[in-house]
């Protein structure tokens, strides 16, 4: 058995109980859901300060430092795991997988098993790069656990490096299909009023700001003006949903990749994901427009309608341009017919 210590700040104005707060607090890559922090809490394993806190109710302070030992079992050590893939294309030297909703891409703390990873050691064997380490062999890049869709994987170091190279040059092409609520309309005063958000030929939406940790939600982004990360997205409706329309099928294409960019930007211009639990909330959806069954569906759908529908970059070895599309899934294309619309 090893362990892995995960330490942070309170930040400001933090809950008046210590789970709540850590709740909030803990870094998004540890991977830490509630229920595993309440047992680690009730373990010993929190350390408020240096001392041992197992009090859920205690009061956390800003500035607090906070250290949390993760146990981790030895065959955390990444085991294969016999997962089903979904494999789009498959060479010596790379892997695109078409990603199921609620599957983690590499192991964390909070975790250890059934991701991705595990799932490629079963299929690929010792065939991954190692440039990733350990625990991220052959991942170049990450899509959130609640969104669906493609990404490759690299099974040489010289794919690793090569892909690498083509995400840090923001050549790769990447576009998601995304439900809204609303529609980002260039006709739309409001949106175009918002800072950082302008409209490009074709009605198409690009929002250009900063992004970084949220200053009081650890588990979330936030849209800021100066030192963060600068982020881009662009997005076009492929189709209004609803009579009158009241949200939207879009498709929407990434120029950098951050942390939940596509989802905090469009929560930034007014049109938060349908479904999305950090950045979208609930709304309820006019039932004149899109009848009971959609405003039930609207209002009931368990994720952030958010898909990675295609995947195109330069073979790192081949040097062919590739480029892979993976179809809405059944929820979310459930979700459109039941707003009136078509998949598009």
């Amino acid at each position: 058995m090893t362990a892995t210590l995960v330490s942070f700040e309170i930040s400001e104005n933090p809950a008046p109980r210590l789970d709540k707060a850590l709740a909030r607090d803990v870094p998004i890559d540890a991977s830490l859901s509630r229920s595993r922090m309440a047992r680690l809490l009730a373990d010993g394993a929190v350390k408020v300060n240096g001392v041992v806190i197992t009090d859920p109710r205690a009061k956390p302070i800003e500035g607090d430092v906070v250290e949390i030992t993760v146990k981790i079992t030895d065959d955390y050590h990444v085991a294969p795991e016999d997962i089903p893939l979904n494999v789009i294309f498959e060479d010596d030297d790379l892997i695109v997988i078409n990603k199921p909703t609620g599957m983690v891409v590499h192991p964390a703390p909070g975790t250890p098993g059934g991701t991705l990873v595990n799932a490629l050691l079963h299929h690929c064997g010792d065939a991954l790069s190692g440039v990733g380490g350990e625990k991220r062999p052959g991942i170049v890049h990450r899509i959130d656990k609640e969104t669906s869709g493609l990404l490759v994987v690299a099974k040489t170091d010289r794919a690793h490096h090569g892909l690498a190279a083509q995400f840090e040059a923001h050549t790769v092409e990447r576009h998601y299909r995304a439900i809204c609520y609303g529609v980002p309309d260039s006709n739309d005063p409001r949106v175009r009023g918002i800072k950082g958000a302008s409209f490009e030929p074709g009605n198409i939406l690009k929002l250009q700001t900063q992004l970084a940790r949220h200053k009081h939600d650890r588990q979330k982004q936030a849209v800021i003006w100066h030192n963060g990360r600068h982020a881009v997205t662009r997005a076009r409706i492929v189709q209004p949903l609803g009579t009158p329309a009241v949200a939207a099928l879009l498709d929407c294409w990434l120029e950098t990749g951050r942390t939940h960019q596509i989802r905090v930007h469009l929560t930034h211009a007014g049109h938060g994901l349908i479904g999305d639990p950090t950045y979208g909330g609930r709304r309820k959806l006019s039932e004149k427009a899109v009848g009971e069954a959609g405003r039930l569906a609207a209002y009931t759908f368990p994720r952030q309608a958010l898909h990675a529908a295609t995947l195109g970059f330069e073979h790192p070895v081949s040097k062919e341009m590739l480029r892979f599309e993976a179809p809405m899934p059944a929820d979310m294309a459930a979700l459109v017919a039941a707003l009136g619309g078509v998949e598009g």
